[in-house]
């Protein structure tokens, strides 16, 4: 057992006291929200939690997919990126993530819902104008513009779900999210092949359509959805506690093993076997209609076989994957393990729930950010470097993740079949121990 605790005091925020607009001592959260929202009730119909949760899912991917998709042919054809450029550019696109934890600061200002919906409005704005920045440092300044409202948007996304839904709902609500997120990224991925290829519109215009796009929905969010209550009080502090050191350790891994997919293997597909963003797309199309058609299934069985044999599942495929992903020479060997690695990624559901099982209610917005910035330790590091490594040899890269794929399998072996508090992992246990900064 490991044991110790140091605890800093600091002032607390009650959403749910927030929310009918009489906390005593806690008004700094209220002034821009009830401007725009002034009714705190949940009102029937299709203004709901649920509701909310979904038009997020929708309006992210409308942005972040198509950003995502036209990315490495646009910076490679306007502006001459190669492995070092695009390494510092997704180096800088993970900063944001890395200071996700000041998520808990910007709450003494603006509640969750107003802050998600802040956030998406700026990411669609940086989306929007990537186009007519075809320069190395105009990209580099677009792409941290519209980072910091991914990250944030994804930080307190999580927290809200968390907060909104039972642990019993959890699973399945996760992977239905994930089926409306991939549904619409299906449709933005058909959209963008067919401006790319039938009406050969300019990457300008196919960014600055997805943004504002984005940037309008976000509007609609904020105007058209009362405030709901958040459930438990919400530390505004960072916590950080030892007995949830297990999902500290996976998420770290995780978002280490995760940027070598996201940059290295798109980028893969286009250097190396001179994939067109049509054809990116293509991928993308694929990718998507399995999450659209198994990932609420997929949360139904993680509910049914626990976290640890999905995190098993997933991890163990993920191995085999980053070692296939070193010496393949096929463009079309190369798509099929682009689409299984992806498939694999909706098991993460699995690390999601686990913390909820886990974890102290009352921590969920505090913890979103930590996790986001331990997930991005890596994630700011790895893409420079390995961009650095990918000119000297690609297998290196792919190798390296790998030993990441391989940390994690380790590690998951460790969480126990009935996780919760007080048995959060079956080695390691920890007891009255937890360290507030």
């Amino acid at each position: 057992m490991l044991h110790g605790d140091l605890l800093i005091p600091s002032i607390s925020i009650n959403p749910a006291a927030t929310e009918a607009g009489g906390n005593k001592g806690d008004t700094g959260a209220r002034d821009l929200d009830d401007c725009a929202n002034p009714d705190p009730v949940k009102k029937a119909g299709w203004q709901t939690p649920v509701v909310l949760l979904m038009l997020m899912s929708i309006s992210m991917p409308i942005a972040f997919n198509a950003w995502t998709a036209l990315l490495n042919n646009f910076v490679v054809e306007r502006a001459a990126f190669t492995g070092v450029e695009i390494g510092i550019l997704q180096s800088l696109r993970e900063i944001p993530g890395f200071i996700a934890f000041t998520t808990v600061f910007v709450l003494l200002v603006l509640k969750e819902q107003t802050f998600a919906v802040l956030s998406l409005a700026l990411l669609g704005a940086g989306v929007a104008i990537t186009g007519f920045f075809p320069t190395v440092y105009g990209l580099y300044f677009t792409t941290v513009l519209m980072s910091l409202g991914f990250h944030y948007f994804e930080a307190v996304k999580q927290s809200l779900a968390l907060q909104w839904l039972s642990r019993e709902e959890a699973p399945q609500v996760f992977g239905k999210l994930i089926s409306v997120a991939s549904i619409t990224s299906l449709i933005i991925y058909g959209v963008l092949w067919i401006l790319l290829e039938i009406f050969e519109l300019d990457y300008v215009w196919n960014f600055l359509i997805a943004g504002v796009i984005c940037f309008c929905l976000a509007i609609v969010m904020w105007a058209g959805f009362p405030h709901f209550s958040s459930g438990p009080e919400q530390h505004n502090r960072i916590i950080l506690r030892k007995r949830y050191w297990l999902y500290y350790a996976l998420t770290f891994f995780s978002g280490a093993r995760r940027q070598i997919f996201m940059v290295f293997a798109a980028f893969l597909m286009v250097e190396k076997f001179g994939y067109t963003a049509a054809q990116v797309t293509l991928l993308f199309l694929v990718n998507y209609a399995f999450n659209w058609l198994f990932a609420e299934r997929i949360g139904v069985v993680i509910r049914r076989i626990g976290e640890r044999n999905a995190l098993t599942i997933e991890y163990g495929g993920l191995v085999l994957v980053f070692s296939a992903y070193a010496y393949v020479e096929n463009a079309y060997l190369a798509a099929g393990l682009y689409i299984i690695d992806h498939m694999f990624f909706a098991l993460y559901i699995a690390m999601t729930t686990y913390f909820h099982k886990i974890a102290d209610p009352s921590d969920l917005a505090s913890s979103a950010g930590v996790s986001f910035t331990i997930n991005h330790i890596a994630a700011v590091i790895i893409p420079a470097a390995l961009g650095v490594v990918w000119v000297q040899s690609i297998s290196a890269v792919f190798l390296i993740g790998t030993g990441f794929a391989v940390c994690s399998l380790v590690l998951s072996q460790n969480v126990p079949d009935n996780p919760g508090p007080g048995n959060e992992a079956i080695i390691g246990k920890v007891r009255m121990a937890e360290y507030r900064v």
